[in-house]
């Protein structure tokens, strides 16, 4: 049969879609903020590359300016300077005294229409030039900003360099303003071609990180799709299938034992519910079964009031059953599902035991059934009377139904006995204990309910509080029951926080209930 998909306006992206791109965005931001870095570190380079080329031909200027010391040492002045640049063609120089006469500019340098502020202040007379190699200190010693102060344009070049005051060794002591330009084409080309490069690598190396990461991402999500294909295996026949997760990873392991512990509750509820459904059909076969033959053999032929009147007092008691056994099944859904909450109060218990006891005396004496009802201890517990009360009645009409003729029985009140080794013959005791009462718990009440008769089998104390179960030997003597009484008697304790059990020791049968006393 082909499963129909609902078809949304919108859909959805799958999550390896999803992780793929989550991978591509975050490593296309990596790479960016790591072209960006290289980018700026390369051109903070070359700054500093034309800062030193600069410091160094300040070095020189002041000291061709120091040399000069006579007037006449002016008229070789710009000679001097033309020699310095010799073989450096993308080098510009401008030399200018402080009354704005031009001494020396090369052809780069007459671009330059005002020179930027000095980039030191004027050394003081006393201090002596600068010495020669000592530029890398000068440097320092002005800074490392991201560009050169002074910048021009001229034919299509860009110059970036600094403009410095320097001294000169004339009597006057006349100070020049130097400018030095660098020539910036080869750092700019360069850079150009490393943001070609950069920007290349980046969009292939998206690329390559979208495909290994789908790839990444559809393999780490193979596990999940390996658990869809394992579920898909999983129907209402075929619930005591499991999903594998030895072999997957933490994560997809955790999730498989979280869907391996649901699919044990769905078969557990399953099966409940299949045997519920089961049982109730076959309980209710038998007195719709009567009804339907009472009344066919009734209608058959013409009867007196009196038989017409005794046929519907049996199916009456037919009635009476099945609503008995739907008013059960009503409470025990109810209590499952928490809908039947106790309500807490002080019940006294061996009041509430005088008060089953004794009507099941003139019971039991209508019937002459000779036993003797009996009740020992005393106790009170927080509780809901009326649920306690019908849980006790349970218990004394089950033991009354399984007691010899002319046995007793007893209702017991008190705390649980220090466990024992069964005696010859007796079974172990059957229990199904709150998790909340430790047992031998010291505030724990127990309320037994005993009986002599026959022994009762140890898989028949295993299942005697079950929905609907009776054993053989309760088969005989029990007629009327419908098997829900002690699930009842369960399903009440349970609600209480309390436990319950069954022992069977030599023909003495006991069940009990434990009931937390605070």
């Amino acid at each position: 049969m082909a499963v129909v998909r609902p078809v949304h306006a919108r859909a959805s992206l799958s999550l390896t879609l999803r992780v793929t791109l989550l991978f591509v965005a975050g490593s296309t931001a990596v790479l960016l903020a790591l072209g960006q870095l290289i980018g700026i570190s390369v051109e903070r380079h070359f700054v500093e590359l034309d800062r030193d080329v600069v410091e160094g031909k300040f070095t020189t200027s002041a000291g061709l300016l120091s040399s000069m010391r006579r007037p006449a040492d002016l008229e070789r002045l710009e000679a001097r300077f033309a020699s310095m640049l010799v073989g450096h063609d993308g080098l510009a120089l401008r030399v200018e005294d402080a009354d704005g006469r031009l001494w020396f500019a090369s052809a780069a340098a007459r671009a330059l229409p005002q020179p930027g502020p000095p980039a030191a202040p004027r050394p003081a007379p006393h201090e002596a030039p600068p010495a020669a190699g000592s530029h890398a200190a000068a440097a320092h010693a002005h800074g490392r900003a991201g560009t050169l102060p002074v910048q021009w344009t001229h034919e299509g070049r860009t110059f970036r360099g600094l403009s410095r005051e320097l001294p000169s060794a004339l009597a006057d002591r006349r100070a020049f303003r130097v400018t030095i330009g660098v020539d910036t084409a080869h750092h700019d080309h360069y850079m150009q071609s490393l943001r070609r490069t950069l920007w290349t690598f980046v969009a292939i190396a998206v690329l390559a990180t979208g495909l290994l990461g789908w790839i990444a991402a559809r393999s780490g999500l193979a596990p999940l799709r390996r658990l869809g294909r394992e579920a898909e295996g999983v129907t209402a026949s075929r619930l005591d299938r499991r999903l594998t997760s030895g072999d997957l990873p933490v994560e997809v392991a955790e999730l498989a034992a979280t869907l391996n512990d649901m699919l044990a509750r769905l078969e557990d509820s399953f099966r409940r519910l299949s045997e519920l459904s089961s049982d109730l059909a076959h309980e209710l076969r038998t007195p719709l079964s009567n009804l339907m033959t009472q009344t066919q053999v009734g209608l058959s032929r013409a009867r007196s009031a009196d038989d017409y009147r005794e046929v519907l007092a049996n199916n009456s008691e037919e009635l009476e059953r099945l609503a008995r056994m739907v008013s059960d099944m009503l409470f025990l859904a109810k209590s499952e599902h928490g809908l039947a909450q106790p309500v807490r109060e002080a019940v006294d218990l061996h009041a509430m035991a005088h008060q089953v006891l004794s009507f099941y005396e003139a019971l039991a004496a209508e019937r002459r059934l000779g036993l003797a009802l009996q009740v020992d201890g005393d106790a009170v517990v927080p509780g809901d009377r009326n649920q306690l009360l019908r849980a006790l009645t349970n218990l004394v009409s089950n033991a009354i139904r399984h007691a010899s003729a002319g046995s007793r029985v007893n209702v017991l009140i008190g705390p649980p006995p220090r466990a024992t080794a069964p005696a010859s013959g007796g079974t172990k005791a059957q229990q199904t204990r709150s998790p909340t009462i430790p047992a031998g718990h010291a505030r724990i009440v127990r309320m037994s309910v005993c009986n002599h008769g026959e022994v009762v089998p140890p898989e028949v104390l295993v299942r005697m509080f079950d929905r609907f179960y009776r054993g053989d030997s309760s088969r005989r003597h029990d007629t009327e029951g419908a098997g829900l009484g002690l699930a009842i008697v369960r399903s009440i304790a349970v609600s209480h926080g309390a436990g319950v059990g069954a022992s069977c020791d030599a023909g003495l049968t006991c069940v009990f209930i434990d009931l937390p006393a605070g």
